[in-house]
């Protein structure tokens, strides 16, 4: 049987460029209860078959732990551009990453909502529903399911607030197989104040007030993930820099305030945060004291 996970697991994205088991190491080092990880270069379009002992044994580990892993799409998957040969070669990046992660035993699949670029939100929307919707479509009922992130609001994003989930997934008829990735630095700043008394809640509250209008609150289609990044800018910058918990813009009160929000109970907390790994083990051992405190208060 699984061991015991925390009801709020606090991870990180871990390195693998030596191999998945290099990962493990890298999140035992660090005390992490969850990873995510690429399973491709992030900033390339060539693909990685991977290694099937390594996966083998992060399955292993997974089936004898319990681990929360997740998949975060290459950065240049955008299935919102005008250019048919970026969206073509999106979609097949991110059918590669869900495959591998469907053999590693990943829970889902990160990827930016994407930007219209150059044409109009119209436009955009109308490509993302056609890249996105025959992937959900192929899914089925195993596997890792796709988890939406919002980005920062630069530029032509499609999605960045609580108020563009909406649209987002309307083009999506509201798949049962899409899921939302919350990233705190993403949602300062495009605007939502996590600094403000009460803002971490409000943000909570706007999305499930989005999800719940379709019934999307429970084990998939609704919260999966949370990205917990401090932001080295203000709220409403629309610039996405990451930054060490409780040492940038956000501070550390909205982190406790997301870990005893009765939205995020399940969902586990991945840190992508700057720094090398005596930093990640400092904020990881942050949340999870934050953690401590939410709990303690009942």
């Amino acid at each position: 049987m699984p061991a015991h996970q925390p009801a709020r697991p606090v991870g990180a994205h871990v390195p693998v460029a030596g191999g998945l088991a290099d990962g493990l190491a890298y999140a035992e080092a660090i005390g992490a209860e969850a990873i995510q990880v690429f399973v491709s270069n992030p900033r390339g379009w060539a693909l990685s078959d991977g290694d099937a002992g390594q996966d083998k044994a992060l399955r292993e580990h997974v089936d004898a732990t319990g681990l929360p892993v997740f998949v975060h799409a290459p950065y240049l998957v955008n299935l919102g551009s005008p250019d048919p040969v970026t969206r073509r070669r999106s979609a097949g990046s991110l059918a590669h990453s869900v495959h591998r992660g469907r053999e590693i035993g990943a829970r889902g699949v990160v990827v930016h909502t994407g930007s219209a670029v150059s044409a109009s939100r119209e436009q955009g929307m109308r490509h993302v529903r056609e890249s996105l919707l025959p992937l959900l479509d192929s899914l089925g009922s195993t596997g890792p399911d796709l988890l939406l992130e919002p980005m920062a609001g630069q530029g032509r994003m499609l999605c960045a607030t609580a108020e563009d989930l909406g649209p987002y997934l309307d083009a999506l008829d509201w798949h049962p197989r899409a899921g939302l990735c919350l990233d705190t630095c993403h949602a300062f700043a495009a605007g939502h104040d996590l600094a403000a008394r009460r803002g971490a809640a409000q943000l909570l509250d706007a999305l499930l007030a989005v999800l719940g209008r379709h019934g999307q609150r429970g084990e998939r289609g609704g919260l999966r993930l949370i990205h917990a990044n401090d932001s080295k800018d203000s709220c409403g910058s629309h610039r996405d820099r990451h930054e060490n918990i409780g040492a940038g813009q956000i501070g550390a009160g909205p982190f406790a305030a997301l870990l005893r929000h009765p939205a995020t109970r399940g969902v586990p907390f991945i840190i992508e945060t700057p720094g090398p790994r005596a930093a990640h083990a400092a904020d990881v051992s942050a949340l999870k004291d934050l953690r401590g405190r939410a709990a303690r208060r009942g």
